[in-house]
């Protein structure tokens, strides 16, 4: 195990009616309010009524920036670092799911800087200082409730990256897992894939010793996956809903991947199906995870051998190593066709005809992952596994 630190700020309400929590919270404490959030669905489902109910009940000032699409746009941050800056908001509130809580994220440091906010998703730009961000979380997929990192989608120069610190941790978050019952089953699984893709990140590692977060992160996908079959059954399942909103928060806190070292490299590749494509991010990571394990999984094939058994239980009586790391990747795959997630380009309905431009942009800063080195050669052959 490697030596590591550990700092996690968020104080979490969770639970039914834990928006009830939130004027508590914000009274005397915080004055002039950006409220930041995407489209309709949170006016038509009740959720937006809650929160300025809350809100008003404090006498903070509250301005309001709505818009906030999936893959988050550079340009809406824009927006919303020049009305934090003309108002003086002292917290920036983010309504939604990811998407939300990363441009909150972005306009929070942006607000307090003269330096380009594009910068600092570029690696050129250190964080330094961020206003306080706060969260009434919706859709549970991102884990950015309580993360470090924001990532934003540059809509001009197609490009999708990220800025982790843990000054753009949210301050507090408000988790009631009813407000996701309203979601679609394309939002919700597309959710869950990404709540398992942030552990795969940390799970699929070559640090040898980290036994007990191999443990943790083994449970939390299996629970995962119980309840999104549940709820692929169930959508109303509250249970099955409290355990995948809170799975969400465990799988990117930054908790799994403790002693560590995280790979990141699916993410990058899939950002640029995102970033050309506006792909939905959970959809992306379904057909490029497949691909990645069956491209790296001989790099060490004790890791994945131990995900077939610990995680899918397949039996490994009589099986090698191999036939058991590729009979996990079979189950996986499997897994995402029963939630009716997309396996391939074909499948998500995904143009090929940009794979040498996605392969030169997700290696832009250099090359990515740990578990396996890839350069610009290993991204493209990713790309065709998934063909």
């Amino acid at each position: 195990m490697k030596n590591f630190s550990f700092y996690t700020p968020t104080m979490i309400k969770f639970g039914k009616r834990s928006i009830s929590k939130l004027s508590r919270i914000i009274d005397g404490k915080y004055n002039r309010i950006l409220l930041h959030y995407g489209g309709g669905s949170i006016k038509k489902n009740g959720v937006y009524q809650d929160v300025i109910e809350q809100l008003h009940m404090t006498g903070a000032k509250v301005f309001e920036l709505g818009g906030v699409a999936p893959n988050p746009k550079l340009s809406l941050v824009r927006e919303g670092i020049e009305l934090a800056k003309k108002e003086n908001i002292d917290l920036v509130l983010a309504v939604g799911g990811g998407s939300a809580i990363d441009s909150a994220k972005a306009i929070a440091l942006g607000a307090l800087t003269d330096i380009d906010i594009w910068d600092f998703y570029m690696g050129k730009a250190k964080v330094e200082r961020a206003l306080p961000v706060g969260v009434v979380l919706t859709l549970p997929a991102t884990g950015s409730e309580t993360s470090m990192g924001s990532v934003i989608t540059n809509e001009e120069e197609q490009l999708k990256h990220s800025v982790d610190d843990d000054l753009l941790r949210p301050a507090f978050a408000i988790m009631d897992p009813e407000y996701s019952m309203t979601l679609p089953d394309t939002q919700t699984f597309a959710g869950i894939m990404d709540i398992l893709s942030h552990i795969f990140e940390r799970y699929f590692t070559n640090t040898p010793d980290v036994n007990l977060t191999d443990e943790l992160s083994e449970g939390t996908m299996r629970n995962v996956i119980k309840n999104a079959y549940i709820l692929k059954k169930d959508p109303k399942n509250y249970n099955a809903r409290a355990e995948i909103m809170l799975s969400g928060t465990l799988a990117h806190n930054g908790l799994l991947g403790l002693g560590r070292d995280d790979d990141w490299a699916s993410h990058r590749i899939a950002h640029q199906l995102s970033a050309l494509y506006g792909t939905t991010h959970g959809d992306s990571l379904a057909i490029i995870f497949p691909a990645w394990m069956k491209y790296v999984y001989r790099t060490n094939p004790e890791r994945f051998s131990r995900f077939a058994t610990k995680v899918f239980g397949v039996s490994d009586a009589g099986k090698s190593n191999e036939m058991l790391a590729l009979e996990g990747i079979n189950r996986f795959e499997e897994f995402l066709t029963k939630i009716g997630l997309p396996r391939t380009f074909p499948e998500g309905n995904i143009p090929t005809d940009n794979l040498e431009l996605m392969s030169e942009k997700a290696v832009l800063m250099g090359p990515i992952g740990a578990f396996k080195v890839l350069e610009k050669e290993d991204v493209l052959k990713i790309y065709n596994l998934a063909l």
